[in-house]
């Protein structure tokens, strides 16, 4: 694709860019159809009824719901048993759960996708100490660069494991950072170096925006052990809170306990009335999904037309949902927000305007005027103020509302040129 030379209206651009996309599009349709046929599939094996959406209070004992979820999503996951819990607040909170259960005083950490993602930092121990991080609690860390080109580095991997290497953790996607996400492919080649080395070493992928991007999941390539959030890919934009562990039986059981207490672990946890919303969710997932990436496939095209650098390319092999744009200065960051929010369905009268979120280093622009509060499932964009000053657009649970959002964002931004 060129970049054009002269303006040109919104609703032609896009028309201009979608006939283009079109072989790129039929890429994603059999990544739809058989994941499709894999949730379908795991509900008819596990046998769900009617019975699995009634909930349970207090305790949560015996709870026939909470119980043949998390079959179901181990089945999706390739894994051996997963947690699929409302009480999980976050993505975040699911992968502190899992490292918490996965390692011990003594232990190191290494992270082979370079630098985490923000909220991870407090949560390792890299900033505001005094809350009980990984590293107070005698986990040592340490983190690999990815090359040049933004890929796994598989000899610094290799040669980069000590005797005291506990974990060693995949960050799927791309987070806040200017670089290419992960795919299914890398990690399988990646693990299978880990395991040359070190077979007894627990490999974690952060998931999170990953779920039904391809064919496979993590757990179906080698990883030990996924987590991510309910309200992003496998929630299907319905679910209204939660996350997920899912992987090896004894390392889920772990985390478990530390999501509830040992000896409690996965029998604990009231589903109260979300069963049903999870169940429909998750089956629900895998067309989310798909329409979120044609609306970043969309994006991608239209903002490389305009002339801005974009990553992944608008023809790029694609392993989650979040598009970067790369603005260069914070004026056009957060107009482009701006401009999303008001195309949203809900509090499209509020104005993003950049403010410190907890968990986040640098003030944080984001416009999430969503049904479910934080769900980048449906339509959002936000990034932080620092440079290079990159929006990282997710999400839309139709390709027709990204759409339209997307007219209205380059119809802002280019009165603004003017």
């Amino acid at each position: 694709m060129t970049t054009l030379a002269t303006p040109i209206e919104p609703a032609a651009l896009v028309h201009l860019v979608e006939r283009d996309l079109q072989p790129v599009w039929e890429r994603l349709e059999p990544i739809r159809h058989r994941n499709q046929e894999k949730v379908l599939d795991a509900f008819i094996q596990v046998g769900i009824g009617e019975q699995h959406f009634a909930g349970t209070t207090g305790y949560g004992h015996g709870d026939l719901g909470r119980e043949a979820l998390d079959e179901v999503f181990a089945r999706l996951m390739g894994a051996e048993a997963a947690l699929v819990r409302s009480q999980f607040a976050s993505g975040t909170h699911a992968i502190a759960v899992a490292l918490f259960g996965a390692l011990r005083p003594g232990d190191e950490l290494l992270y082979v996708t370079g630098h985490p993602y923000d909220t991870l930092e407090e949560v390792i121990g890299l900033r505001e100490p005094g809350q009980g991080s990984l590293m107070e609690w005698g986990v040592s860390y340490r983190e690999i660069d990815l090359t040049p080109e933004g890929r796994l580095d598989m000899e610094a991997i290799a040669t980069g494991l000590k005797p005291e290497t506990r974990v060693v953790a995949f960050q799927r996607s791309r987070g806040y950072s200017w670089r290419p996400s992960i795919d299914l492919e890398q990690l399988r080649e990646a693990i299978a170096r880990v395991r040359a080395v070190r077979p007894d070493v627990t490999v974690f992928v952060d998931n999170c925006y990953g779920e039904f991007t391809e064919t496979l999941e993590p757990c179906d390539v080698g990883a030990d052990l996924v987590a991510g959030s309910l309200i992003k890919n496998p929630g299907g934009g319905i679910v209204p809170m939660g996350g997920y562990v899912a992987g090896r039986k004894d390392l889920v059981e772990r985390a478990a306990c530390r999501l509830t207490a040992p000896g409690i672990g996965r029998e604990g946890g009231a589903t109260l009335d979300a069963n049903r919303l999870l169940f429909q969710g998750l089956f629900l997932a895998p067309h989310v999904v798909i329409e979120a990436m044609k609306a970043a496939t969309l994006a991608a095209a239209c903002f490389q037309r305009l002339g801005y650098e974009v990553d992944p390319l608008p023809d790029a092999l694609r392993t989650d949902i979040i598009q970067a744009i790369r603005f260069g200065e914070p004026t056009a960051l957060v107009g482009f927000c701006e401009a999303i929010q008001l195309a949203s369905p809900v509090h499209a009268y509020v104005k993003p305007i950049p403010d410190v979120v907890p968990g986040y280093e640098d003030r944080v622009v984001m416009a999430g005027g969503t049904f479910i509060e934080g769900s980048t499932i449906e339509l959002s964009a936000d990034g932080p103020l620092r440079e290079p000053y990159v929006a990282y657009y997710q999400g839309g649970l139709t390709y027709s509302h990204a759409r339209i959002a997307l007219m209205r964002a380059i119809h802002r931004i280019q009165e603004a040129n003017r």
